[in-house]
C-alpha cells in the first residue's frame, strides 16, 4: 500500500487551517467594529453599558459619545481563501479588564493593534504586551471621521515602531479594509515564523 497517497486520493477532504488572531488596542479604538465588519457569522459580543461606576476610572476624552464597553471579548470568524479560517478575538481595552489578555493570547498566531490618532497613547500597552510576548503584530490606524490624519511614517515614529512592523491605514467599519489588515497580519506572521524556523534549523545544525 502506498502510504504517500494524497488526501484527495484517499477520499478525505482537507480542512482549512484554523488561525487565532487577537484584535487589541485602546478603549473605543474600533476593535468591536472591526470584528463585526469582517465576521462571516454573527459576532459574539460581551458589551455592557457604561455606568457611573466608571467615573474617575475610565478615560472618555476623545470618545465622549461612547456608551458601551467590551468586558470580556468579541469573537468572530472569517475565511481567507479555501485554506485558512481566522478566529478573531477582540480584547477589552480598559485597564481594569486587562487580566483576561493572557488567556485570550494563548495559541494566537498574531495580533492587530488598532490605533486611534485621537488617543494614540492608548495603544502603547498593547504594543508593549505583544513585544514582550514575541507575538507578531501589525498596527492598524483606524481613520475616524473628523480626526487629524497622519501618514504611516509619522505613526511609526510616534509609536517608536521598528521598520519590520507593518502599519496600515484602515476604516474598521469597512469589510474590505479590515480584511486587508488581517491578510497583512497573516503574511507578516508567516514570514516571522519562517524566519524563526530557519534560525532554529541553523542552530540545530551547528
Amino acid at each position: 500500500m502506498d502510504s504517500g497517497r494524497s488526501d484527495r486520493d484517499s477520499g478525505r477532504v482537507k480542512l482549512p487551517t484554523a488561525i487565532k488572531i487577537l484584535i487589541a488596542g485602546g478603549f473605543g479604538a474600533g476593535k468591536t467594529t472591526m470584528v463585526g465588519s469582517v465576521s462571516e457569522t454573527r459576532p459574539l459580543r460581551t458589551e455592557e453599558m457604561l455606568t457611573d461606576r466608571g467615573v474617575g476610572v475610565d478615560d472618555l476624552s476623545g470618545v465622549e459619545a461612547k456608551t458601551t464597553t467590551t468586558v470580556a471579548m468579541d469573537f468572530g470568524r472569517i475565511s481567507i481563501g479555501a485554506d485558512h479560517v481566522l478566529y478573531l478575538f477582540g480584547t477589552p481595552g480598559q485597564q481594569r479588564f486587562w487580566f483576561v489578555w493572557d488567556e485570550l493570547a494563548l495559541g494566537a498566531m498574531g495580533a492587530v493593534v488598532i490605533a486611534d490618532t485621537r488617543r494614540l497613547a492608548d495603544c502603547f500597552p498593547s504594543v508593549d504586551y505583544f513585544e514582550r510576548r514575541g507575538t507578531p503584530f501589525v498596527v492598524a490606524v483606524n481613520c475616524f471621521e473628523g480626526a487629524k490624519r497622519y501618514d504611516v511614517e509619522e505613526i511609526r515614529m510616534a509609536l517608536d515602531l521598528g521598520g519590520g512592523i507593518p502599519v496600515i491605514l484602515c476604516d474598521a467599519r469597512e469589510k474590505e479594509s479590515s480584511k486587508n489588515v488581517l491578510i497583512t497580519l497573516v503574511e507578516h506572521a508567516m514570514e516571522i515564523r519562517a524566519s524563526r524556523l530557519a534560525a532554529t534549523g541553523r542552530t540545530a545544525l551547528r
